[in-house]
């Protein structure tokens, strides 16, 4: 009997070992999946915040703010240089993407009217989302951030995203990018050889978001080029198989910062996927026809704040198209023209202010808004911080 007594403690302290090994296991695999798919930088500080978020219309469809951030070198506060709003549409099964351009006049909670992605700079993404929700009455409740410097690592990971360089004005603004990129940097990276659909490293692909000038488009192609970029990881990961998605999340997700928790993310991304791959789709406010330049250079883009809210309404929740907006095409044709031929009008709406008093007037009086001037070398800098001198006409020429 003492022997069967020892053998059913022996079989015992076996059950109980196998279900601890089995439970140290499972917590391990948890613990690697849980850094694996949320080892993401998490910001709980809107949890107390006032984001005057209207009421949710649509407990199916989830509205995030996505910043992409221009963190320039010894700022302390970071540049939303691209606003999105991000819909995940669980019913239709698609994630919407909406530009706004940065430089739509906005009201800012206790700063009067500035430019939109100035809501960021004063105070973080906080006061961005309660800029957002204010002025065009959406819902929004959480954000994610993605560094500009990061998106290099973010492509990089996936093994390089498929870009169309659509022609040789791009081609030549591209390389010109991408070579200031390094110069800032200490160091030489590609550049790019031709023209057409190609495949495009970090440096490149986000070079290639920047891109707004040398008859290239202005800021309104620069939208359309990010959501290319952003299209184009998208594609990556649609194609990509289990084993290589959990690796290029490893690598992602280090890059992300965002009010989200590991249970909202998780939430989101079960609903997201639970009819399958969901589409992209992608479109901008303000719309073509919409809007106009304002402020004494023309910095401001002016449009009415109440048309753009209702259409971002019928976009998010109707799954309307609102490319072409609804009023009469009068203020904003040159939106339009702008993107398809490539003329710079906000530069062209300046250079016509200083064409006749370039030597009649102080030259620091023809800096851009955000640019300076070098009184040594006689060079301008604009607000991205590339060089350009002004010619005789008053047009910038970049070097």
């Amino acid at each position: 009997t003492d022997t069967m007594s020892f053998k059913r403690l022996q079989r015992a302290l076996f059950r109980t070992m196998a279900a601890v090994v089995a439970l140290a296991i499972l917590f391990c695999i948890g613990l690697y999946g849980y850094r694996t798919m949320f080892g993401y930088t998490y910001d709980s500080s809107l949890s107390d915040e006032d984001l005057a978020a209207s009421v949710t219309a649509d407990e199916n469809i989830t509205n995030i703010a996505l910043f992409g951030l221009d963190t320039r070198e010894g700022d302390k506060q970071s540049h939303s240089d691209c606003m999105m709003i991000v819909t995940v549409d669980n019913t239709r099964g698609k994630i919407k993407l909406i530009s706004l351009m940065r430089d739509s006049l906005v009201d800012i909670d206790g700063y009067g009217e500035d430019k939109l992605n100035a809501a960021y700079f004063r105070g973080g993404p906080s006061l961005a989302i309660r800029t957002i929700n204010e002025n065009f009455g959406t819902d929004i409740k959480d954000y994610v951030a993605v560094d500009f410097e990061q998106l290099v690592q973010i492509v990089d990971a996936i093994g390089g995203v498929d870009i169309d360089v659509q022609n040789d004005n791009e081609l030549k603004e591209l390389n010109r990018v991408i070579k200031d990129y390094g110069a800032e940097r200490g160091k030489e990276f590609s550049g790019v050889e031709k023209t057409g659909l190609q495949t495009l490293d970090g440096v490149q692909a986000l070079c290639y978001g920047r891109i707004r000038k040398g008859d290239t488009g202005d800021d309104w192609a620069r939208v359309e080029r990010q959501s290319v970029v952003l299209n184009a990881i998208f594609t990556k990961l649609q194609s990509a198989s289990a084993t290589e998605l959990i690796g290029s999340m490893r690598k992602l997700v280090p890059y992300v910062t965002t009010s989200l928790s590991p249970t909202d993310m998780a939430s989101l991304i079960v609903g997201a996927v639970k009819n399958g791959i969901p589409t992209l789709e992608h479109t901008r406010i303000p719309v073509d026809g919409e809007w106009s330049y304002s402020g004494n250079s023309s910095e401001f883009i002016t449009y009415d704040l109440d048309v753009a809210a209702d259409h971002i309404h019928a976009y998010i929740y109707d799954d309307a198209d609102i490319s072409s907006g609804t009023t009469d095409d009068d203020t904003g044709t040159d939106s339009k023209s702008d993107t398809d031929t490539g003329t710079d009008t906000t530069d062209s709406s300046k250079s016509t202010d200083t064409k006749s008093n370039t030597t009649a007037v102080d030259p620091e009086s023809l800096v851009e808004e955000g640019g300076w001037y070098d009184s040594d070398t006689g060079d301008y800098y604009d607000c991205d911080g590339d060089r350009y001198s002004l010619d005789e006409n008053g047009n910038k020429v970049y070097y």
